[in-house]
């Protein structure tokens, strides 16, 4: 059972997403945030019931706290540091991704705009694993593209 967290401001993107993750065939999880401080409130208060979860899909711009705030809290706080983060966002400006990459994202998404392709890559990345590696993709192939 994989376990996922969803940390989106858009109602109708969160619902896209739980509809995609029905959909396919990984018994999964879902917890969805509407923020950013949200999010931290939920991992702050499941410290103490392991595991962690798989990974964290979190959106850019939330109010309250945004994405970037968000993983920096995670990345310097030793008890969610090795929690794996996807940036899940609508755009992949060269700014954002590059600040992602250096705060330690393990890979950056654009949202796709199709529910084809969105449980394509909900299937991609918990296809890699990253709760087993801890490990950023390679700079080259940060920026993730399902096609």
């Amino acid at each position: 059972m994989k376990t996922i967290i969803l940390a989106e401001d858009d109602a109708d993107d969160r619902e896209f997403f739980e509809e995609a993750l029905k959909e396919i065939s990984i018994e999964t999880t879902l917890t969805t945030v509407k923020d950013g401080a949200e999010l931290m409130t939920v991992l702050d208060e499941n410290l103490n019931e392991p595991p962690p979860p798989h990974v964290i899909f979190l959106d850019l711009n939330m109010p309250r706290k945004n994405g970037i705030e968000c993983l920096k809290e995670i990345r310097a706080n030793p008890k969610h540091q090795k929690i794996p983060v996807v940036i899940f966002s609508t755009s992949a400006y060269p700014d954002a991704v590059e600040n992602s990459y250096s705060l330690g994202a393990n890979c950056y998404i654009r949202k796709p705009n199709s529910h084809q392709l969105l449980k394509q890559t909900i299937v991609t990345v918990l296809s890699l694993k990253f709760w087993e590696h801890n490990q950023q993709l390679p700079k080259a192939d940060f920026l993730l593209s399902i096609t």
